[in-house]
């Protein structure tokens, strides 16, 4: 069964152009022109990866996003414009997994897209990877919980919906506490096959994943900062 994707954009040409090249890839492309027309299909047709452009009439890319976190961990890949450094931050602060400035080529998009499935197909067989058993799947740090089978967080009890690489950054971090992580390790971890992110991007990840934490816990101080070395998990 072909994996399902979901195009959110207004340009009917970027519309037809990308929903043809994927289709080529082997995907079934569901295509919209707003978000809010997105949100409706994606509730009766789901799929596997949402790609979002974040100017568009009657419901933006960044309402979309917003919208879609408050019930879905889905993947997104969001359309910036070229030179719009603030929007591609602002998506990753809001919950998006990866951005593309247009004008973008087809080969790249079909390689971040790849890249992210295969990012959530790889979780979901994290037992398997590294040794966990069905009986023993979880990741337990004191108060926090790593659900690695079912993708699931929770800290003293509450559950906090992460997106897929808030959940690798997070659980990469959690797995060896204390131990410092580098900016380029999380990055190689978050984003394989040679695909380019800058700090910024992991910084922008952090960042919201603090920020859940703290919603449920203002005293939440597990993530630290290390400058100019990294992150770690505090022990």
């Amino acid at each position: 069964m072909n994996k399902a994707i979901a195009l959110v954009d207004d340009d009917r040409n970027i519309l037809t152009s990308v929903s043809i090249a994927l289709e080529t890839e082997g995907f079934d492309v569901y295509k919209y022109t707003d978000g809010s027309s997105a949100l409706a299909g994606i509730k009766n047709k789901p799929v596997e990866l949402v790609i979002l452009d974040l100017k568009m009439p009657v419901m933006d890319g960044m309402e979309m996003l917003s919208e879609l976190r408050k019930t879905s961990k889905i993947p997104v890949i969001i359309l910036t414009s070229k030179d719009d450094e603030i929007d591609e931050v602002l998506g990753l602060k809001m919950g998006a997994d990866d951005y593309i400035k247009k004008p973008f080529s087809q080969r790249l998009l079909n390689e971040r897209v790849r890249t992210l499935l295969r990012r959530v197909s790889n979780e979901k067989n994290i037992n398997k990877k590294e040794n966990f058993s069905k009986e023993n799947n979880r990741l337990l740090r004191g108060h926090l919980e790593l659900n690695l089978l079912q993708h699931q967080c929770k800290w003293r009890g509450l559950e906090l919906q992460l997106t897929v690489t808030e959940f690798i950054i997070l659980k990469d971090l959690a797995f060896r506490p204390g131990h410092v992580k580098s900016r380029e390790q999380l990055m190689n971890i978050a984003y394989s096959d040679n695909i380019y992110v800058d700090d910024r991007t992991i910084d922008s990840h952090i960042k919201r994943l603090r920020k859940k934490f703290k919603a449920i816990d203002s005293s939440f101080d597990y993530i630290e900062t290390l400058y100019g070395l990294g992150y770690k998990f505090r022990e």
